[in-house]
């Protein structure tokens, strides 16, 4: 069973969800945006190991404060700050999880803010803020970027097209069709009414293309003293496995978890063994 609501933090409400007891220690996932990048097999799995897991919408996502994601009034260290303040309303410190640009903000957290989080999990994500990637890292897949965003948008007004726009948008990523579909029909339902700069956001993480992300952070990672797990899909064409590479090798400690099947997104089947991993951090 999980239980939702908003939580208050740094003037902003925060979209939660929780699964597992209020006594057991916390795992708080940070949404990549929206909460909904963790899939429910892995947030229920984690609790029936004795875990209580919150999942939260990002700022401009899902059931958390929204206001202009074309025109963000804050930026990626302040995306951090709300993490930090979100565990300490937990009572932490909490093992911290961020996936795809909730990796970044976990990044950024977890140096800003060592002493509120036990443990870090990095999901798809890496070691730079969105835009060009070091000379060092591989960047994005150009055949797939043409593909995918040579594609018109769809009518951010009709559910069924933003639908099946998310299905045909994983094919291009390599990733499951069908779990995009169910899952795209899910965050259009959590925001209704919304206008169509939102239901980008939620759907397409936008907000990130416009975001304040600095100062770097890469060149602090060998002075995170918090034991990590870094997690990305082997088929990852949009940030190849050579960012979580970078990330494993340059996080002092850090183990890395290559998925064979996995491109972008965590899928259900691999509930199990990463839940797995992420109790040994």
């Amino acid at each position: 069973m999980s239980t939702g609501g908003v939580v208050e933090v740094n003037g902003v409400a925060l979209g939660v969800e929780s699964f597992g007891p209020e006594d057991r220690p916390p795992v708080l996932l940070a949404g990549g945006p929206t909460m909904l990048s963790w899939p429910d097999e892995l947030c229920e799995r984690l609790a029936a190991e004795g875990r209580r897991v919150v999942r939260y919408d990002l700022r401009d996502s899902g059931r958390s404060t929204t206001a202009d994601p074309q025109a963000p009034g804050y930026t990626l260290r302040d995306l951090a700050a709300d993490a930090a303040a979100l565990a300490g309303a937990l009572g932490g410190p909490v093992h911290l999880a961020g996936i795809g640009v909730g990796g970044m903000v976990a990044q950024v957290a977890a140096l800003d803010r060592p002493d509120a989080f036990s443990a870090l999990t990095l999901v798809g994500t890496r070691p730079v803020a969105p835009g060009p990637a070091d000379p060092d890292l591989p960047d994005h897949d150009p055949a797939v970027m043409g593909r995918l965003f040579g594609r018109p948008l769809p009518d951010w007004s009709d559910r069924a097209a933003v639908v099946e726009s998310a299905a045909v948008g994983a094919e291009i990523l390599g990733d499951d069709p069908a779990v995009a579909r169910a899952l795209a029909g899910r965050i259009w339902d959590r925001t209704p009414g919304a206008a169509p700069p939102v239901r980008a956001a939620n759907h397409l993480g936008t907000v990130f293309a416009r975001l304040d992300c600095a100062p770097r952070w890469r060149e602090r990672l060998p002075d995170l003293a918090t034991p990590t797990l870094v997690v990305h899909g082997a088929r990852n064409r949009f940030f190849p496995v050579g960012n979580a590479e970078a990330l494993a090798r340059e996080i002092p400690d850090a183990r890395l978890l290559v998925l064979p099947d996995a491109a972008t997104t965590l899928l259900p089947t691999s509930a199990d063994l990463v839940a797995a991993a992420m109790l040994t951090r």
